[in-house]
């Protein structure tokens, strides 16, 4: 039997609410125990170090099927293992687009044996063109554990009222990116930065707009939704008042958007452009605050 010891470990664990300095042991590759290691074993001291389950992402993008030359699902679970996440959930903005069980049967077998688990997220709608609802009930059977037309918003409010009232009869949950096309159309950093920049830009409206939509129907419909990538001070904003209110909602953020502000783009170029754009120190600090409050649920 190998018996391997981590010694003084921060040891956090959400589920169990355990959130305590101990040693934790492996033997055979398995969780044997935590508390007072025994006595024997290889031991690494962590020296107060946090020691957690495996993590979970819940908004990845591999790129496959068909964008190989960008990642593969072996390629991003390898570097999300090296991480410390040992699961990960896959977008459908891929080539084809994730929108049939076929799909999601092809991402689910070619999964099997990478080194983190991969859960497969359809699309809402046909090749994510916002006009043609995919098929729910046969998406959920096959295995996706959502529903997202990530990488592109559902402009159309008569296909998103339909969308979640499809939603709340199969009992599946939509993943909802926010932005109001007219609005970003051409724009490819914060626009109170283009114009020095000299680039078309994205205003915070164009999330704000389209989430305020999305609320109101989820609250008109009675369905649960949860928003991806939430950027702006009025976005969270809005979603700690929905809550507030009883609207069934949850939301994520992204590091970058708590720790980045669109300064860095005259220092960084085009590493720090991204969809959503890099916000003000405003929309930065109220993330942070939505973060502790608890209005923004993941990371």
């Amino acid at each position: 039997m190998s018996r391997l010891i981590f010694k003084d470990a921060r040891i956090i664990d959400p589920l169990s609410g355990t959130d305590e300095v101990a040693d934790l042991w492996v033997e055979d590759g398995l969780i044997a125990g935590v508390g007072e290691a025994p006595p024997s074993g290889q031991v690494v001291d962590l020296e107060g170090r946090v020691l957690t389950p495996g993590l979970v992402d819940m908004h990845v993008h591999l790129r496959e099927p068909g964008g190989s030359h960008k990642e593969t699902l072996r390629t991003g679970t390898e570097a999300a293992s090296a991480g410390g996440f040992t699961a990960v959930a896959h977008m459908p903005n891929t080539s084809p687009v994730v929108d049939t069980p076929r799909w999601v049967r092809w991402v689910l077998d070619r999964s099997k044996g990478l080194p983190a688990r991969i859960y497969p997220i359809a699309a809402v709608t046909e090749g994510q063109k916002g006009r043609e609802l995919t098929d729910f009930g046969a998406l959920r059977s096959a295995g996706a554990v959502a529903l997202s037309d990530d990488g592109r918003p559902i402009a159309c409010e008569e296909v998103m009222r339909r969308a979640l009232a499809r939603a709340k009869e199969v009992g599946v949950l939509l993943i909802l990116h926010e932005e109001d096309p007219e609005l970003s159309a051409g724009g490819v950093v914060d626009s109170r930065v283009a114009g020095a920049l000299g680039v078309r830009g994205i205003p915070p409206e164009a999330e704000e707009n389209m989430l305020a939509r999305d609320l109101s129907l989820a609250e008109e419909v009675g369905v649960r939704i949860h928003i991806a990538h939430v950027s702006t001070a009025g976005s969270v904003r809005l979603i700690r008042e929905a809550k507030s209110r009883g609207v069934p909602v949850t939301c994520e953020t992204a590091p970058h958007y708590f720790s980045l502000t669109y300064e860095a783009l005259f220092r960084h170029g085009t590493n720090a452009k991204m969809n959503p754009p890099l916000r003000s120190e405003e929309d930065r600090l109220e993330v942070l605050r939505g973060l502790a409050d608890g209005t923004i649920d993941v990371i």
